[in-house]
């Protein structure tokens, strides 16, 4: 029997995704990002079509160089400007059935109680399909200066905090009201029993809290913990921490490596390593033919420059590759103490590992040209495409795919009509969708926690 594939879509309520140039194209919509009707289009194609979420990065964060906004971000709508994307999810929700909505929040800006109720809300609204993409932050610099901070924390120090923020979070949704506590009794004027509704008292290094959590319990209590990170912390933090990870698609040897590593954390920590979804991002261009979809290809790339690049990457890392030796390797500045603090991944893999030599900055430049943060690359017919998806799920264990499209919605109206069918045909997607929440079509198991530690909370 063949493993069944699992399909999100990696989106941004801003210019375009990925950190590359493709907004001028008439291929694209993506500067259509202000206006709801466009992103219930992109719903409603999604929810029939069978995929399973759409994710929405985001953030407060956005390019700089050397600590300015370069003025290509502006120009060249380069992961700037946006909006917030979770006042989007409810006009999503209501236009379709089953598709599920994942989006970004930091953990080291509101407080837990405030994502709590927000993700409560939304979790009821939704009717149980909503997620929640934990991150420590990225853009940390801009961040910090942003929210008026002093300085940004260290890297594996905003593990730390992260952990705290979902332990408490996890409070509030699992402990704070008893199953059976709503009783909506109109003749006994009674809506709540009291002696199921508990005071949450928390105090650790980071977050205090004391109180009643006044938000009832929603559909799947916790929304479904995503969490995105291939730095040694991040594996360590996702495999005890969430249900779906995002690992960074460079090389198969390297996506199986991190794949592996991560369900060998989770079974150390007494977790079923086969219950966590694991999925990797992947630039589908399919066409007619092979010719067709190269061509295709083709365009996007002749978009993208070495200014691009540099400003997408200077954002995430906070190293400006340009004014770097081209002819040496990222070596000669990762000595600094800052750099390394954020981007982590991005920055470990362009250095030297098992005795092969690092690439130099020029090779860099030339390896993102036209990739940015996204994951596999991926271009054929309809047989080719499915063929290489199979593969890189077979050979490193992976549990699905994120498209990430360079020509919105066009890439995911092409995969849809001709892709999907195929997939389906295959077995590897289902004849029918599933349905529920999205705990439910995604993990396979109830609406509520399990295998996980926050499942024992629960009342």
């Amino acid at each position: 029997m063949v493993k069944r594939m699992r399909l999100g879509v990696f989106e941004v309520a801003a210019v375009q995704v990925g950190g590359t140039l493709s907004w001028p194209h008439p291929r694209s919509r993506s500067i259509e990002y202000t206006d709801p009707t466009y992103w219930v289009e992109v719903a409603k194609l999604l929810d029939d079509a069978g995929f399973d979420f759409l994710f929405f990065a985001g953030g407060y964060g956005y390019p700089t160089v050397q600590g300015r906004l370069h003025p290509l971000s502006v120009t060249g709508g380069i992961n700037f400007p946006g909006i917030d994307p979770s006042y989007l999810i409810p006009v999503l929700a209501y236009e379709t059935k089953r598709l599920g909505f994942v989006f970004t929040s930091g953990t080291g800006l509101d407080h837990p109680v405030q994502t709590a109720r927000t993700f409560s809300t939304l979790d009821h609204l939704t009717g149980g399909r909503i997620g929640w993409n934990i991150v420590t932050g990225s853009s940390q610099d801009t961040i910090a200066r942003l929210f008026g901070h002093d300085e940004m924390r260290k890297h594996d120090d905003r593990y730390d905090q992260a952990d705290e923020y979902l332990e408490l979070a996890l409070r509030f949704w699992q402990t704070a009201w008893d199953d059976g506590a709503v009783e909506e009794d109109r003749e006994a004027v009674r809506y709540a029993d009291p002696d199921k509704v508990h005071e949450i008292e928390y105090a650790g290094e980071y977050y205090r809290s004391g109180g009643w959590y006044a938000t009832v319990p929603s559909p799947q209590r916790t929304p479904v913990l995503f969490q995105a990170g291939t730095s040694a912390r991040g594996r360590a933090y996702a495999a005890h921490n969430a249900e779906c990870v995002f690992v960074q698609g460079t090389t198969v040897a390297a996506t199986k490596a991190n794949v592996a590593d991560i369900r060998a954390r989770a079974a150390e920590e007494g977790r079923d390593p086969d219950s966590i979804r694991i999925m990797v991002g992947v630039t589908v261009t399919v066409g007619e033919t092979h010719e067709a979809a190269v061509a295709q290809r083709a365009e996007f790339d002749a978009l993208q420059t070495d200014e691009v690049v540099n400003v997408l990457y200077s954002g995430n890392t906070g190293i400006d590759l340009l004014s770097l030796d081209p002819d040496r390797s990222l070596e000669q500045i990762v000595a600094d103490g800052k750099v390394g603090q954020l981007g982590q991944s991005n920055i470990d893999r362009f250095l030297p590992k098992d005795g092969s030599p690092a690439p130099t900055v020029r090779q860099i430049l030339d390896q993102l040209k036209g990739r940015g943060t996204r994951g596999f690359q991926v271009t054929g017919s309809v047989t080719e495409v499915a063929d290489e998806l199979e593969r890189l799920m077979d050979e490193t264990d992976l549990d699905g795919f994120l498209l990430e499209p360079i020509f919105a919605p066009t890439d995911l109206e092409d995969f849809a009509h001709w892709v999907v069918p195929e997939l389906r045909r295959r077995g590897r997607l289902p004849e029918e969708p599933s349905t529920g929440t999205l705990r439910e079509q995604l993990i396979g198991t109830g609406p509520h926690l399990s295998n996980h530690f926050g499942a024992a909370l629960q009342r």
